[in-house]
């Protein structure tokens, strides 16, 4: 029924009053003083009731205040019962269906157990929305009312929140040089997954659940995992195997579980984890107690690469610098389904790697980055980023305010040096055992520290003094002068040696 405007009301009423006679009058007047006190008492009960509700609200507040006055209980949810199926059960008592009767209002009862051992079958109070809380989810319970307050986040083991967690890296393919059928290879198995699904399940293959990238160091394998969690809108979770590698019995599996439930709550993820060859290298040799807990953190990392399923948009990405070492339960299809390989840049590789950090800085247009290519016949991407940066630094040294062709050589330079000084060692590992011997052989005497002493004192002392005269001495160069200390050098010992032969006759 359509209200009448008040304007209309309002003129009806009057012309009807200006109608009426005395008699009429007095009892409208009566009738309207009526309808007054009736309002007025009307007016009185709402204004007690509307103070009797601001005292409940009042009571509830601070009741609740109570209830959430630290220190709480944390409890975990072991349980989740509905109140209809509790007054269903035929074991429970006519008092028990009375209590749970007089409890509809709550939609469900939640068992929790809390750290103390202790286990409580309390209703959701309403603090928690119904229907948000899980099996497995932290709540915080009062001291006092034993209610339920909060919903806790999700606890993890710190030493897996301290990884690297990022949401979205900002590495791109474009940053990345000379490995475009590799990065074909990682789009194929890790992106189309996650962002074409429906591709896979029309043609109903099955994507690869994990992939391992293997190869020598500093040939881009992070940088790419980036790359691909990048592209994918992923989260980029990273875990070293080294890191996994724990003191105490079953915490590395302790935190594979974690990066794994981690992993499916910030789903779509890509889970990449370095040098795994620390914690999945063949298992040989159990007598060993070292090697056991290493194989128990490789066995639970293939636990967990066994229970999530394909389409749960997370990818497992290893790498590593010794493929020949990893266990072959770790390599079989179904678990690492793709192998990757990322070989040292070629000379074209090097150039794009070359070209790509130089980009970013102001470099002179005449250098040639095919000729500096070719002097770093030997050096993987990131020697060539160091290259790179460390003409920079030697133009910032002069005070140039270009990058030239020969600020570019003067570093490879410096790099070359410090390679020198690598092949050195390992020219020394491998010739220590011999020359000592010989030594000894020439020196009459069974002191083998004493005579490796003797020869590594002597290489150190002609390399040290070949580089301080002269930085660019070739390798010839450098075992032509390597011969001729070491005649020199036996020479004077078999000289020392029979004068005193002859002293001590």
């Amino acid at each position: 029924m359509d209200r009448i405007p008040l304007s209309d009301y309002l003129k009806s009423k009057k012309k009807r009053i200006m109608n009426m006679d005395r008699l009429e009058l007095l009892k409208e007047i009566k009738r309207t003083e009526r309808k007054k006190l009736l309002l007025k008492k009307e007016v009185h009960a709402l204004e007690k009731e509307f103070h009797e509700h601001q005292q409940a609200i009042k009571m509830i507040q601070s009741e609740l205040q109570r209830y959430k006055r630290l220190p709480f209980i944390v409890c975990t949810v072991s349980e989740i019962l509905k109140v209809n199926e509790v007054v269903g059960a035929k074991n429970i008592t006519n008092t028990d269906k009375v209590d749970a009767a007089g409890k509809q209002n709550h939609d469900e009862l939640i068992v929790v157990k809390a750290f103390s051992r202790l286990t409580y079958i309390l209703p959701n109070s309403g603090l928690i929305k119904p229907g948000v809380l899980k099996v497995g989810d932290l709540v915080a319970m009062s001291r006092d009312g034993l209610k339920l307050v909060e919903l806790l986040p999700s606890e993890y083991d710190p030493r897996i929140k301290g990884m690297e967690l990022i949401n979205q890296p900002n590495q791109q393919f474009c940053d990345i040089g000379g490995l475009d059928n590799q990065i074909q290879e990682m789009i194929e198995a890790v992106i189309y997954p996650i962002t074409h699904k429906e591709y896979f399940e029309a043609f109903r293959v099955q994507p690869p659940k994990g992939v391992l990238m293997y190869g020598p160091p500093g040939t881009g394998k992070t940088m790419l995992a980036r790359a691909l969690a990048s592209n994918a809108k992923c989260t980029f979770l990273k875990l070293s195997g080294t890191a996994l590698l724990q003191r105490y019995v079953g915490e590395g599996a302790k935190m594979v579980r974690e990066a794994f439930r981690l992993a499916k709550e910030k789903a779509p993820t890509v889970l990449f984890i370095d040098e795994i060859d620390s914690i999945g290298s063949k298992r040989h040799n159990p007598d060993r107690g070292s090697d056991h807990e290493v194989h128990r953190t490789m066995l639970e990392l293939l636990t967990q690469m066994d229970g999530f399923k394909v389409n749960e948009n997370i990818r497992v990405i290893a790498a590593t610098n010794r493929p020949d070492v990893l266990d072959p339960a770790l390599t079989r299809s179904g678990r690492f389904d793709r192998k990757v390989e990322l070989p040292l840049p070629n000379e074209k590789a090097r150039v794009q790697i070359m070209q790509i950090y130089a980009q970013k800085m102001n470099v002179s247009p005449k250098v040639n980055f095919e000729e500096l290519a070719r002097c770093t016949d030997d050096f993987n991407g990131a020697q060539c980023k160091a290259v790179v940066t460390e003409a920079g630094m030697v133009a910032l040294r002069e005070n140039k305010v270009q990058i030239t062709h020969e600020h570019f050589l003067a570093a490879i330079l410096e790099d070359r040096i410090w390679l020198m000084y690598i092949v050195t060692l390992k020219f020394l590992l491998h010739i220590n055992d011999y020359m000592s011997t010989n030594i000894c052989k020439i020196t009459k005497t069974n002191d083998r520290f004493q005579c490796r002493t003797l020869f590594c004192t002597l290489l150190f002392s002609m390399i040290f003094d070949d580089l301080t005269k002269s930085e660019s001495s070739s390798s010839d160069d450098f075992d032509e002068n390597a011969s001729d200390y070491l005649n020199q050098e036996e020479h004077l010992i078999a000289s020392s040696t029979s004068t005193s032969d002859e002293s001590s006759v």
